[in-house]
């Protein structure tokens, strides 16, 4: 008997679950076969888009008025974009790599090119942490972020502390 294709029965998937695992698991060996370099630069691109969405959610909640909820949903709302960015660039986050998990479950992945891959990503994640904390926390300002600041509504600049 001729095995038939997995077609999608519900008229809101646009996949089968049996077609996305198949998918992933391509993406999986695609990834654990990217060369060193590429992954490591992909990495540290990844790490400056969630480093800038971090930073965009701390100037949007810095000194709001609207209360704990709205700020907090508009804060996401701009940390999203972080995300966004890395899955246009196509950047590698660790976050996103551990599907790779899948491709080895099935054999089509060896432990050391996933472990690899999740090393490499890991760290070039993570490269772009210290120059990221270090232009949002300044001794003696933590709130050298804030709206206020910003729009020049600081009365002592010399000592970087907003009142």
């Amino acid at each position: 008997m001729a095995e038939q294709p997995l077609v999608n029965q519900s008229p809101f998937d646009a996949y089968a679950p049996a077609q996305i695992a198949e998918k992933v698991e391509n993406l999986g060996v695609a990834k654990a076969r990217l060369g060193a370099l590429q992954t490591i630069l992909l990495g540290i691109l990844a790490g400056a888009f969630i480093s800038f969405g971090a930073m965009l959610f701390t100037l949007v909640i810095s000194d709001s008025v609207l209360g704990l909820g709205p700020t907090r949903l508009l804060g996401g709302v701009a940390f999203s974009l972080g995300l966004v960015l890395v899955v246009i660039a196509g950047a590698e986050l660790f976050t996103g790599n551990n599907l790779i998990v899948m491709a080895w479950a099935d054999g089509r992945v060896s432990t050391w090119p996933l472990t690899r891959n999740w090393t490499l990503v890991y760290v070039g994640n993570l490269i772009v942490k210290p120059s990221d904390g270090g232009v949002r926390v300044v001794p003696g300002c933590p709130r050298l972020w804030s709206a206020r600041r910003l729009a020049g509504g600081c009365s002592n600049r010399s000592s970087h502390r907003c009142r």
